[in-house]
């Protein structure tokens, strides 16, 4: 499992940096694409938090300057192997409460998987949001990373 989850992380990782990048080329983002791509670094540190039961640093959509995405992304990405080295078992199931406090139970396994299915949705959402603004996405599909 550990195996699994740092190809994804990699991939996930991957599949950010080069939007950061497209970002930073472009004369002026989205605004709705700096709101989902903040959402998907405050998402991912916030499931970090959960994982090891710390308070997470982020509300679920606050905004990120582009020149910050960089690091808070190398952050989380980091916490997260940090999480995936050290975890025995990945089918331990964690109590946390959602953004509105309603508590729930999931596995660490799901909650990792969620991270990399929830970032894969939102960067879907903002090459989508290129496209309308007549910008060219850039190519995030799994195979290219793995090409």
């Amino acid at each position: 499992m550990e195996e699994f989850f740092n190809e994804l992380f990699d991939y996930n990782f991957f599949s950010n940096k080069q939007l950061i990048e497209a970002c930073r080329n472009l004369e002026e983002v989205p605004k709705e694409s700096i709101r989902l791509f903040s959402h998907i670094l405050n998402a991912h540190q916030i499931w970090n938090a959960r994982i090891i039961g710390a308070q997470p640093d982020f509300g679920v959509w606050d905004e990120h300057p582009l020149e910050s995405w960089e690091d808070i992304h190398y952050e989380n990405q980091r916490n997260t192997f940090e999480i995936i080295t050290n975890s025995d078992d990945y089918e331990a199931r964690i109590d946390y409460q959602n953004s509105e406090g309603r508590l729930f139970t999931n596995t660490i396994q799901d909650m990792l998987f969620h991270i990399i299915n929830h970032s894969t949705h939102h960067r879907a959402q903002i090459l989508a949001n290129f496209r309308a603004k007549g910008l060219e996405p850039v190519s995030l599909d799994y195979v290219f990373y793995k090409r």
